[in-house]
């Protein structure tokens, strides 16, 4: 199968580009960089600007699913400038494409699939949430996640199935949360944040790679939770890497006031709690290749 990835050099894009390209699939990916376009027999980039709606076209050429995981990182300050780009660098992306899509006279495209984020749920340290929860966060983080599937589900209209997965936590050793949690553990002044009980749905780099392909191959589509099974708290996951790294865990938790002093609204990232089921994509048939906590650490973590 030919693919066209959207994000392909992030923290997911590249793990799932690697396994496509394992799996014998074809990878067309776009890129703002024209210095990180190359072409190969299995691996070919293409540009696009879609903060001005510019696309090269020929990406699309055999393609018959897009995976579009493009989306400016959230964990970095939230100036009101930045704000703004974490809104259109997702819904910019989706709209070029779906406009691309919609005045192309043919296409191949049978499926679109887009990443999007737990964040929809509110916080809470006793709800368990499904896909078909009504209940939406109101908060920025919240309605970033709304927009974001708004223009994913606008493929429908092209009658093209759309697969969301709102993705946790990805614990992997190439950067994203869990590079910034060990730091201070390797050091020895590791400590869970605010009351330590909020709940991070997480997965493993493999697993969701592995589930972005799943749906894909599987035709499923809708919304599905990208969580493993074990949601753990924040106590719990920082007191795991301290044991997994071998590091002292006993300095008191870090008040919440004092993270909100350093890092502004973007805190709430600490302390939002999110207890999220993976059932419903378990029903499918999927498998977690790492579905606990300590095996996922361990396989990330040791060398």
């Amino acid at each position: 199968m030919r693919i066209l990835i959207c994000g392909a050099t992030g923290l997911i894009g590249s793990a799932l580009t690697d396994l496509c390209l394992q799996e014998n699939h074809q990878v067309h990916y776009l890129t703002t960089r024209k210095s990180k376009i190359e072409q190969s027999e299995n691996k070919n980039g293409f540009y696009w600007n879609p903060a001005k709606g510019e696309i090269d076209e020929a990406c699309f050429e055999g393609v018959e699913a897009i995976v579009n995981l493009s989306g400016a990182n959230i964990a970095k300050r939230w100036t009101e400038t930045y704000k703004q780009e974490i809104v259109s660098s997702r819904v910019d992306t989706a709209n070029v494409l779906f406009k691309s899509l919609r005045n192309a006279k043919t296409h191949t495209i049978k499926h679109y699939i887009s990443a999007s984020g737990i964040a929809i749920y509110p916080s809470s340290l006793t709800e368990n949430y499904a896909e078909d929860t009504t209940n939406e966060s109101k908060d920025f983080l919240g309605n970033v996640v709304k927009q974001w599937e708004l223009h994913a589900n606008q493929f429908k209209s092209l009658e093209i199935p759309v697969t969301i997965l709102r993705t946790g936590l990805v614990l992997s050793k190439n950067g994203g949360a869990l590079e910034e949690m060990v730091k201070p553990i390797k050091y020895g002044v590791g400590a869970a944040i605010g009351s330590g009980k909020q709940w991070q749905s997480w997965i493993h780099i493999n697993d969701i790679a592995r589930m972005y392909l799943y749906v894909l191959t599987q035709n499923h589509t809708g919304i599905f939770n990208g969580v493993g099974p074990n949601p753990t708290t924040n106590k719990l996951l920082t007191k795991e890497i301290a044991s997994v790294l071998k590091k002292p865990f006993f300095l008191p938790n870090v008040p919440q006031f004092m993270m909100k002093l350093i890092l502004g609204e973007m805190s709430t990232l600490l302390f939002s709690s999110q207890q999220v089921s993976a059932k419903k994509i378990e029903t499918t048939g999927f498998k977690f290749n790492f579905p606990d906590l300590t095996p996922a650490l361990e396989n990330l973590l040791k060398k």
